[in-house]
């Protein structure tokens, strides 16, 4: 891994917006509607993945009882409602104002849909820092591989760009583009996942900036 980076490519969900808390508490009240067990932030920090159709299956939802397209659509209502609740994290904008000091360019990569997290971008006044966000066509959560290819296009030095993630999708899209990455657990996965298969992963967003030095 390189000391020094002259690109950060940012996931939103999780990693610099805190919304695990959010999708949790709605999760459960599409559980508990249905009579089914609900989760807590241990478990769903284990279980928790991509695609998040599979997440869904893990917790106990039938697709031949309710499509997977409708509980996303149930679920997305309430996001979208409640979403402005949510907060960055601790220490996030001191850290991305810190990297546009040292003038790092940085991006979003996203599997949130690309309108909302214009949106969320805007609203919390973010958008002078980011080069790019790119985010996805739809609801669903399916992935986001194709967008980084394209992203990793429009970068001059895609050597000395890293992804800066919170759950293990996040370094399976790193290494399709083939850059570095580093997981941070604040968000979705929790520190034990984020450290399988020799993940590198930092205790805050807070450290990010040391990967410069």
């Amino acid at each position: 891994m390189t000391s020094r980076y002259r690109y950060i490519i940012w996931d939103w969900n999780g990693t610099l917006f805190d919304d695990a808390w959010l999708c949790i508490e709605i999760i459960n009240d599409l559980l508990a509607r249905r009579g089914l067990p609900m989760v807590d932030s241990v478990s769903y920090e284990e279980q928790f993945t991509f695609p998040v159709k599979e997440y869904y299956r893990t917790v106990g939802f039938d697709f031949d009882t309710i499509p997977f397209e409708q509980l996303a659509a149930e679920f997305m209502a309430q996001y979208d409602r409640r979403r402005f609740e949510c907060r960055l994290q601790p220490g996030a904008r001191q850290v991305l104002d810190a990297l546009a000091t040292r003038k790092v360019k940085q991006s979003i990569l996203s599997a949130y849909e690309q309108s909302r997290l214009d949106e969320m971008v805007a609203f919390m006044n973010l958008r002078e820092f980011f080069t790019h966000t790119f985010g996805l066509n739809d609801f669903y959560s399916a992935g986001k591989l194709d967008l980084g290819r394209r992203l990793l296009a429009d970068i001059d030095y895609p050597a000395e760009a890293v992804l800066v993630g919170d759950s293990l999708h996040d370094a399976e899209v790193a290494e399709a583009m083939e850059i570095d990455c580093v997981l941070i657990p604040c968000g979705h996965y929790s520190r034990a996942r984020l450290s399988t298969n020799g993940n590198r992963v930092l205790d805050s967003l807070q450290q990010i900036p040391k990967l410069l030095d």
